[in-house]
């Protein structure tokens, strides 16, 4: 299965090292990105984790929409891809390989003149899925960010789930979180007790603040989305 979304540049990773790409290139690249409003070709990503991805094809236009991003973190939070669940992985992965050439083949034989009316052709394809995307994403994120306000509210609710990240061990935390299937618990609860570490008064404030200090320690760890689900969880047990 294969399915069109906007993603977090933050949360993806290539294989492929940074340092294979001219950095000219890439500046070039992130500023026609910004400039065009998003890439023309999608990122073909795997999903490894619920906020994390896996380039399988466009290390090239990733590491340009990093770039973008660190010139203008606002305008290019986001990158349009192709999301592949791991059963159509190999097919993907194949049919890529074998429209590599053809590819390569269709862009030496055709005229530069035909670029404008391609991206022009691209735009209008995408624009409004992207726009769709877009809003639905606006939408799910306030969710998201209201369903934690609300845990914060309640006291009981409160008290309860951050405590617990807050006072067991790493050991325990792992026992926690397997127990509540989190994937990568080992990975998550070593990251949770660093980050807590780290605090000033060895503590994290509220959920926010664990999501974003987990976040600088281990990237792809911790989401909200994943944080609503240890909360959940643990606010039923």
């Amino acid at each position: 299965m294969i399915k069109f979304s906007l993603v977090d540049v933050k949360d993806i990773n290539s294989s492929t090292p940074r340092s294979e790409f001219s950095e000219s290139k890439l500046d070039r690249l992130a500023d026609l990105i910004l400039d065009s409003g998003g890439i023309v070709r999608p990122l073909v990503l795997k999903q490894t984790d619920i906020d994390n991805y896996v380039v399988i094809d466009g290390d090239l236009e990733y590491y340009a929409a990093v770039k973008a991003k660190e010139k203008k973190p606002r305008e290019a939070e986001l990158v349009n891809a192709f999301i592949v669940s791991p059963k159509s992985e190999e097919l993907v992965t194949e049919q890529l390989q074998m429209l590599a050439p053809a590819l390569k083949h269709t862009r030496e034989e055709k005229a530069p003149s035909n670029l404008e009316t391609r991206l022009t052709n691209i735009e209008l394809r995408f624009e409004k899925h992207i726009n769709q995307l877009n809003k639905d994403r606006l939408e799910e994120k306030q969710k998201i960010e209201a369903r934690l306000k609300e845990l914060e509210s309640n006291t009981t609710q409160k008290i309860e789930p951050l405590e617990t990240i807050n006072t067991l061990d790493q050991e325990n935390l792992v026992l926690k979180l397997k127990r509540s299937k989190i994937p990568s618990a080992e990975k998550l609860a070593k990251a949770i007790c660093v980050a807590r570490d780290q605090k000033k008064q060895k503590k994290f404030e509220d959920y926010q603040d664990v999501v974003e200090s987990v976040k600088a320690v281990g990237k792809g760890l911790l989401g909200e989305k994943k944080l609503l689900m240890i909360i959940d969880d643990w606010s039923r047990r």
